[in-house]
C-alpha cells in the first residue's frame, strides 16, 4: 500500500471525506452528474442498458492531486526517493494489489455487482495509490497528462477510425482500407 494517510493525501486535517461509489464526492460539492455529452443524451456504454453513464466529480483536478502529493511528499522530506524509476516501480506494485482484488473472481461485470461495501472501499484505496503515483511520475518526468491524454487520444482516433473498428477488437494493424 502506499505510504499516505487519507486526511493527509486529501488535505483534510481531520476531515473525514465522504466518498460515493456512483462518482459523487459530498467533500467537493456537486454529487450528480448528467450523461450528456456535447449536448446529446449519451448512448448507453459497453453494452449498457442506457442507464445514466458513470462520471467523476470535477473535483480534485489532476492539479489539485498532484499539489497534494507534492506538498506531502515534501513534508516528508521524500522527494530524495520518489525519483522515477522508485514511482513506476511503486505503481506497478499498486496495480498488482488492485488485481489481488480481481483475482480468482472470472470475469467482474462493471459496477461490480456482488461486491461488499469493504471490497469496494479496498478498490477505492488502491486506485487511488495507483493514480497517485502516476500524476507524481509524470511531474517527475515533466509529462503534462491532460494534455498527453488528449493527445493520445487524437492519434487513437486516428488508428481507429469509429467507421472500420465499430465492435471489433482487433489491433489497427490488422484492418484493411
Amino acid at each position: 500500500m502506499m505510504a499516505t494517510n487519507g486526511k493527509d493525501a486529501c488535505g483534510l486535517n481531520g476531515d473525514d471525506p465522504s466518498v460515493s461509489f456512483n462518482g459523487g464526492n459530498d467533500s467537493f460539492g456537486e454529487k450528480s452528474h448528467s450523461s450528456a455529452v456535447n449536448g446529446k443524451e449519451a448512448p448507453p456504454q459497453n453494452g449498457g442498458t442506457g442507464e445514466e453513464r458513470f462520471t467523476f466529480s470535477p473535483q480534485p483536478t489532476i492539479e489539485d492531486i498532484r499539489r497534494m502529493q507534492a506538498e506531502f511528499t515534501d513534508e516528508r522530506d521524500w522527494n530524495q526517493f520518489h525519483q522515477p524509476r522508485n514511482l513506476l516501480l511503486a505503481m506497478v506494485g499498486e496495480v498488482g494489489e488492485v488485481s489481488e482484488l480481481f483475482q480468482w473472481r472470472g470475469e467482474v461485470a462493471e459496477g461490480l455487482p456482488g461486491w461488499t461495501e469493504s471490497e469496494r472501499e479496498q478498490l477505492a484505496h488502491e486506485l487511488s495509490d495507483v493514480m497517485i503515483y502516476l500524476v507524481e511520475l509524470a511531474e517527475k518526468c515533466r509529462v503534462d497528462l491532460p494534455r498527453a491524454v488528449l493527445r493520445k487520444m487524437a492519434l487513437n482516433r486516428l488508428k481507429y477510425p469509429a467507421s472500420k473498428v465499430h465492435g471489433s477488437a482487433k489491433k489497427y494493424t490488422e484492418y484493411k482500407d
